[in-house]
């Protein structure tokens, strides 16, 4: 499986879609709605063969680098405007 994106490419961060104590998603949900470009990306083999990855994105508004699954964000130009918190 190959990753879904790209470094350089421009990506919206996507808010969790449930309601969750973990504190990554409290984290994450001030990112929510917010640009960034994705700077690096890590991948994770399982020894059952599945790949998980992982991506570095640099976000427009505050210049913070952090750390998202693959779920959590979305290529720029696949959400209508009105989705993006």
């Amino acid at each position: 499986m190959n990753p879904q994106y790209h470094v350089k490419q421009q990506v919206v961060i996507k808010p969790p879609g449930y309601q969750s104590s973990d504190p990554r998603d409290s984290t994450l949900d001030k990112y929510a709605g917010q640009v960034g470009t994705i700077v690096n990306y890590y991948w994770i083999s399982t020894h059952l063969g599945g790949t998980f990855y992982t991506y570095m994105v640099k976000v427009e508004s505050s210049g913070n680098e952090i750390v998202v699954h693959e779920d959590e964000i979305k290529e720029l130009g696949s959400l209508p405007l009105k989705s993006i918190k």
